[in-house]
């Protein structure tokens, strides 16, 4: 399976920054203009559909967070700038709080264990634990608006806060045990452009809303559709993976494959909730240099090589549905033997 994978890479490999552009930026036309719609329009049916279409287009767009991370040096030129503007801004989700973040999730010898920041064991915790690993994400919008309208500037005053906020609160990382390392060089520079920018965006948005320039509805639906997308990626999050490393001990890229997910079709809804390659999250950890718009050639590619029965088989589920009764239901056999 991993010869037969790298030999994909190389044929897959390359980026088409066309589909790349495209897709961003039609994104954000979808995303925006479906806000705007749901902002205009009287509360009713129009608007609801507004909402859910708005926060599904902001998703897809927050998504390429991920691509950012993988796109090699000058494959697209401006793309991260754009996107930053864009989404990462508006959405208080700058691009430092994925950069050198998500590599280490990849890195062999890290991957599972307590320095992974994407990682947790929740198929050994309690199903409580596990639903409310969903639930709080809800609350995703008021943190982003805390970093940033609160902290960044708290930031400037005092160099233990800072450090405290740099290490803790600064990227998007779900295990709580993670502090994260200090920036340096170019990166460095880039970080304090993007926060200050960042936490300019967050003030303005607080001090319209306290001077109530913007309406309270306007507000509750931003932090409504904001708390939408959040939660949809923490369900994402936690069907990406089977979270079975229960010891925490590094694993072998085979293993890693089979403890995590691919939702490859004939099943369609992991196209709005698994978008920008998303859905081939196995694959991925495999072949992390392939762009996400060749990851369904590539895995189709393997599939017919390696055949059924085979690991790399192994690796597809079912559909989103599948992969959580999976999880909780090794979650409740845990609490009832805890």
């Amino acid at each position: 399976m991993l010869a037969a994978a790298a030999a994909i890479s190389r044929d897959l490999g390359r980026v088409k920054p066309w589909i790349y552009w495209t897709d961003l930026l039609l994104t954000a036309v979808i995303a925006y203009a479906a806000f705007a719609g749901t902002l205009l329009s009287p509360f009713g049916v129009f608007s609801g559909l507004c909402a859910v279409v708005s926060m599904l287009a902001f998703y897809r767009g927050i998504s390429f967070i991920h691509e950012l991370t993988h796109i090699k040096s000058g494959s697209l030129q401006g793309f991260r700038s754009v996107w930053n503007v864009l989404i990462g801004i508006p959405l208080l989700i700058p691009s430092f709080m994925y950069d050198d973040v998500h590599i280490i999730h990849h890195a062999k010898t890290s991957y599972g264990t307590d320095r992974d920041p994407e990682y947790l064991p929740l198929a050994s915790m309690r199903s409580t634990a596990v639903i409310m690993f969903v639930v709080v994400s809800a609350l995703a919008p008021i943190g982003l608006i805390v970093r940033f309208a609160a902290l960044s500037p708290l930031c400037l005053l005092n160099s233990r806060i800072r450090r405290t906020v740099m290490e803790r609160y600064s990227a998007l990382a779900i295990n709580p045990a993670f502090r994260r390392r200090a920036p340096a060089g170019t990166f460095r520079r880039a970080w304090v452009v993007l926060e200050a920018a960042t936490s300019l965006w967050a003030i303005t948005l607080a001090v319209l809303a306290v001077t109530d320039v913007v309406s309270l509805r306007s507000v509750a639906v931003g932090v409504a559709i904001g708390a939408g997308v959040a939660v949809i990626n923490q369900v994402r999050t936690l069907a990406a993976h089977l979270w079975e490393n229960e010891d925490g001990l590094p694993m072998t890229l085979t293993d890693q494959y089979l403890d995590s997910v691919n939702v490859p079709p004939p099943s369609t809804l992991p196209a709005l909730w698994a978008p920008v390659g998303l859905r081939y999250h196995g694959l991925h950890h495999l072949l992390p240099s392939v762009p996400y718009h060749n990851l369904g050639k590539a895995h189709r590619c393997l599939q017919d090589r390696l055949g059924i029965g085979s690991a790399f088989h192994r690796g597809n589920h079912a559909g989103l549905r599948n992969v959580l009764s999976r999880i909780l239901s090794k979650t409740k056999l845990e609490a009832k033997t805890a």
